[in-house]
């Protein structure tokens, strides 16, 4: 949980970004990605994938974060994007919207710009059809 201050499980992070790396442009991610450092960039990854980003205590993002599961603990400069989930913690700081498919915040967090809520897929839901004269049946 929050309080912990856990990172991702090693086996899930393929790459760390330190304390002391600068990264100037986008960031395009297939895996896990563990930061501790600075991105001045948008941090993107195919929303299909299994791709996640955690964002240490000290850590800024200054841009779009558009992948599946969000943590963060630092600082989010941009709109987030997560059809997944998004994980806030205590000291975490967004100045920008949030888009989740489910969404747990810890007390503290602070968030300056709108939670939208991303529609999600009904379980065992049939997709809708179309009707004889062309128009979807619901």
């Amino acid at each position: 949980m929050f309080g912990l201050r856990r990172p991702p499980d090693p086996e899930d992070v393929e790459t760390l970004i330190g304390a002391g790396t600068r990264v100037e442009g986008d960031l395009q991610v297939s895996a896990g990605v563990h930061l501790e450092g600075h991105v001045r960039g948008n941090v993107l990854a195919d929303t299909s994938g299994k791709a996640s980003l955690f964002v240490a205590e000290r850590a800024v993002v200054e841009g779009v974060v558009d992948v599946p599961r969000v943590i963060v603990h630092g600082e989010v400069r941009g709109d987030i994007r997560a059809v997944t989930k998004v994980e806030l913690g205590p000291k975490a700081r967004v100045a920008g919207n949030v888009h989740y498919g489910l969404i747990e915040m810890a007390s503290g967090a602070l968030i300056q710009g709108r939670l939208v809520a991303l529609p999600q897929p009904a379980a065992g839901a049939a997709p809708a059809s179309p009707t004889p004269g062309g128009e979807t049946a619901t």
